[in-house]
């Protein structure tokens, strides 16, 4: 005789299934984890970490200060735990490295100084031919 549309009554409740907003919560955690290793690689300049060209070398401290080196050359990954001994052997000097003040250390090669730097030829230009 006629048709009808069958509605929910207002005081019925929603057929909702509560766990169906989880899977929308793991594919935003995906791509805020994908986003935050971009991140991090590029802050740090990482990028020859995840390729098989180059070589990378990071010096690792734990908390209890002992220190390791890790160090990647193309495919191969080689740790080296650093110890308080004292190694020997025939070698030649190749320069020295300073600690400044701020903590950073620097490596100068033997036999190179900038010009601004090395005292003859600073005092050499400033004579008057």
């Amino acid at each position: 005789m006629g048709r009808f549309i069958k509605l929910a009554a207002p005081d019925e409740p929603a057929e909702e299934d509560p766990l169906a907003g989880v899977a929308n919560l793991f594919d935003a955690s995906i791509v805020f984890i994908v986003g935050l290793m971009i991140t991090l690689f590029s802050v740090y300049n990482m990028g020859d970490l995840m390729s098989g060209e180059g070589t990378v070398t990071m010096i690792k401290t734990d908390a209890n200060g002992m220190q390791e080196i890790v160090v990647k050359e193309g495919e191969t990954i080689t740790a080296y735990k650093v110890t308080g001994e004292e190694g020997s052997g025939d070698g030649e000097r190749l320069g020295s490295a300073y600690r400044l003040a701020n903590g950073q250390i620097i490596y100068v090669p033997d036999g190179e100084t900038p010009e601004a730097e090395n005292p003859e030829t600073a005092a050499g230009s400033e004579q008057a031919p």
